[in-house]
C-alpha cells in the first residue's frame, strides 16, 4: 500500500471506531480516504473485528412490508409439502417403484461370430458393424463385420450391448457396488 493509503495508527483507531458504530466497508472507506472497500474489508478481518452495533434507527423501529403488487406464483396456504425459500430448486424426488417388467433374455457375454465374418479395419464398410474384437494391439484384431442397423454403427446385437437404458445401467451399477 503507498504511503497515502497507509494504516497509520491513527487510521487503525479510526476504522475500529467506525467499525463498532456500524458503518459499512463502503462508507469507512469513503471516510478514511484513499482506501478501497476492500481493504477496509481485508484490515477488518486481519484485526479480527467481528460484531457491529446495529443502527438505532434500524433496531428500535421494524420497516413495513411492502404489499404484493401481484399475486404470488406459489401460494403459501395448503402447500404443506410446498417447498420454499433456497430449497425453492431442490430437486423434489417421487418413491420409485419396482415393477415386475418381462425382462429381455440375458445376452451371452460374446457373440460368436465366425472368424471369416470378422473385417479387418481396410475392409470395414459402412453397412458393416464395427464393434472391436479382440486385442488392437495384435495382428488378429478384427471388427464384428455382421449387418449394422440403419443409421448406427452396430448390428442388433452390439447395438444392445452398447445402448443400455439408464435405468438398466444404474441396476447393473448398484449390483456390482454392492
Amino acid at each position: 500500500m503507498n504511503d497515502v493509503g497507509a494504516w497509520t495508527d491513527e487510521r487503525v483507531e479510526l476504522l475500529k471506531k467506525l467499525w463498532s458504530d456500524g458503518l459499512s466497508a463502503s462508507q469507512i472507506a469513503g471516510e478514511l480516504g484513499n482506501v478501497t472497500r476492500n481493504a477496509v474489508i481485508g484490515k477488518v478481518h486481519r484485526l479480527g473485528l467481528s460484531g457491529r452495533a446495529k443502527s438505532p434507527a434500524a433496531s428500535s423501529t421494524p420497516r413495513p412490508r411492502k404489499a404484493p403488487t401481484r399475486a404470488p406464483s406459489h401460494p403459501v396456504g395448503g402447500n404443506a409439502g410446498m417447498t420454499r425459500g433456497a430449497n425453492a430448486l431442490a430437486p423434489q424426488y417421487e418413491p420409485v417403484v419396482e415393477v415386475e417388467a418381462e425382462q429381455a433374455p440375458a445376452l451371452p457375454e460374446d457373440v460368436v461370430v465366425p472368424f471369416s465374418e470378422r473385417v479387418t479395419i481396410m475392409d470395414l464398410r459402412e453397412y458393416m458393424c464395427r464393434w472391436p474384437m479382440g486385442d488392437p494391439t495384435t495382428p488378429e484384431f478384427r471388427f464384428c463385420g455382421g449387418r449394422s442397423q440403419t443409421g448406427m454403427p452396430y448390428c442388433s446385437y452390439h447395438a444392445r450391448i452398447a445402448y443400455q437404458p439408464a435405468a438398466d445401467r444404474r441396476r447393473d451399477r448398484k449390483v456390482v457396488r454392492a
